[in-house]
């Protein structure tokens, strides 16, 4: 089930991506509003896009948020891997998207000594 679900989440999201997907969004819009007079803006007319929409933005959710954790997930994987093929780099670094904020701000704190940008520097960019 969870490679059935990764594959079309990841075939939904880029579908929904593209030019075309937009372009037929809007050609149904606009055939629902052009449809309008001709069902006396009723309350069952207006139903229709609301009820439509929800729906899609809902299952979209979970779609596109698949697709984002999966994203996210291996660019962490090469950074983990960037780290551990760098003499220089601190192996600790690796997996502190694991951390929580507090954890992740000592961390930058840290840092930030280490490179001598302590918080009372003007140009945070100078070395």
């Amino acid at each position: 089930m969870h490679a059935f679900f990764s594959k079309f989440a990841t075939i939904t999201a880029h579908a929904m991506g593209k030019p075309v997907t937009f372009a037929t969004a809007v050609a149904l819009v606009l055939s629902w509003a052009i449809s309008g007079p001709f069902f006396g803006f009723s309350e069952v007319w207006q139903l229709v896009i609301n009820t439509g929409t929800t729906i899609i933005t809902f299952l979209m959710i979970f779609v596109l948020q698949n697709t984002q954790n999966r994203d996210s997930e291996a660019v962490q994987t090469k950074l983990d891997e960037l780290i551990l093929s760098s003499m220089r780099a601190q192996n600790r670094f690796i997996g502190i998207e694991r951390l929580d904020e507090k954890e992740l701000r000592e961390l930058r704190d840290l840092l930030d000594a280490k490179a001598g940008k302590g918080k009372g520097d003007a140009n945070p960019n100078s070395t």
